[in-house]
């Protein structure tokens, strides 16, 4: 079953026939409308500041690894390790200012999987007056914004942070 983890929040018989049926009718297409690891791991991220959390760990892949080695180049994370085991895990330590509050305020995910955004050299969007920060998956690996325009590259909106 493609997404057996969701039901158990079926209460009624007549609720987990009607998934089984969505499920044969759209297959793997249902998997791709529900995940997406890089947005839960901004939402993770975002969370765990909210309620002043002092770590989070994340399932790991080179993408998210890249990811939060970016944000802790722009000061938004504090530290990033990876923890070696039978599964991966990436520990993202948070940062917070001298009052306590986080460092990061909101998360936009721009390109999601149904829908991915790209932008040539020129029209990279700016985030936020400069306050903030879009990163960009180019040919030459994850930039910022500012990076990007600098070296001349496009590439695939990955997420606007401020």
């Amino acid at each position: 079953m493609i997404l057996g983890f969701a039901e158990f929040a079926f209460v009624s018989k007549r609720s987990r026939g009607i998934f089984l049926v969505l499920e044969a009718l759209l297959g793997n297409y249902l998997l791709h409308l529900v995940m997406d690891p890089i947005g839960n791991m901004l939402t993770n991220i975002l969370n765990a500041q909210r309620v002043g959390k002092a770590r989070i760990v994340i399932p790991h892949s080179r993408f998210k690894e890249s990811l939060a080695l970016m944000l802790r180049a722009k000061g938004l994370v504090a530290k990033v390790a990876v923890q070696e085991g039978e599964k991966a895990a990436l520990v993202v330590t948070l940062a917070y200012d001298d009052q306590g509050q986080p460092v990061i305020s909101g998360i936009k995910r721009l390109s999601k999987p149904g829908r991915r955004l790209y932008a040539r050299k020129s029209d990279i969007p700016y985030a936020l007056a400069g306050s903030g920060a879009i990163i960009l998956s180019t040919s030459h690996g994850l930039m910022d914004d500012i990076q990007a325009r600098e070296t001349g590259l496009g590439g695939e909106l990955v997420c606007e942070i401020w």
